[in-house]
């Protein structure tokens, strides 16, 4: 086999290997851009930036001194298009965004199937272990930092059997909760009165405990929990 077409080789296994590792960790945690995808990706960057680096081969006769593509317009178009593919990814759940990390994970694939697709073995082996490493090892560590927790809080009232907002945010500190913001809606023809709040914490604790006192509480006529990111 030619040494060239041994190389090509060399790079789109390495890129499906990189690819597929990073893919196989979103998979794992129920991401739906997952193996396939960063597989597809990883490869697709890797065989693009060959067309740029391999032009004697599909530009054959041709002097490439006086034709010559240039590889880092090649890289740009990669990770525009990139672009589309991770806005994509994220979307918006209630007061939550999801899928950011996996649209960043999507991202730095291509980016690792571009060293990889220009044969540049040690950055490109370097970043897919530094991506795997982020995507596992920092999951554990995020949950070991201190940080505050948002969530979003609606509680509805019968107009005449309002809780006091003294009372409800002393409430919300028994759980370990303070209010940050809060917001008052007369709705439903005036006939509920509905409180609008977000909520805080550094302490990682459950919101069921919060939903079952409200649940029992019999003033309290509907409410909705949402965390927030």
């Amino acid at each position: 086999m030619d040494k060239q077409y041994l190389e090509i080789c060399i790079n789109l296994v390495g890129a499906l290997a990189a690819g597929g590792l990073i893919g196989w960790e979103r998979t794992f945690h129920g991401r739906s851009a997952g193996f396939r995808t960063h597989t597809l990706v990883c490869v697709a960057s890797s065989v693009l930036m060959l067309v740029t680096r391999y032009q004697n081969l599909w530009l054959p006769g041709i002097d490439l001194e006086m034709f010559r593509t240039d590889p880092t317009r090649m890289a740009q178009g990669i990770m525009t298009g990139i672009g589309f593919l991770g806005a994509g990814i994220i979307y918006k759940e209630g007061f939550s965004v999801r899928g950011l990390t996996t649209a960043g994970s999507i991202w730095i694939t291509a980016a690792i199937g571009i060293l990889y697709g220009i044969g540049f073995y040690f950055p490109a082996v370097l970043a897919t272990v530094t991506a795997l490493g982020i995507l596992s090892a920092f999951r554990w560590f995020e949950k070991k930092l201190p940080s505050q927790q948002y969530v979003h809080l609606h509680i509805l009232f019968d107009r005449d059997k309002i809780m006091a907002e003294n009372d409800l945010r002393a409430f919300m500190a028994q759980h370990g909760y303070s209010v940050a913001s809060i917001s008052y809606n007369l709705t439903r023809a005036g006939l509920y009165f509905e409180y609008r709040m977000v909520i805080r914490t550094t302490v990682r604790s459950s919101l069921a405990g919060v939903a079952e006192s409200l649940r029992a509480n019999p003033v309290v006529r509907e409410f909705m929990i949402s965390p927030g990111e």
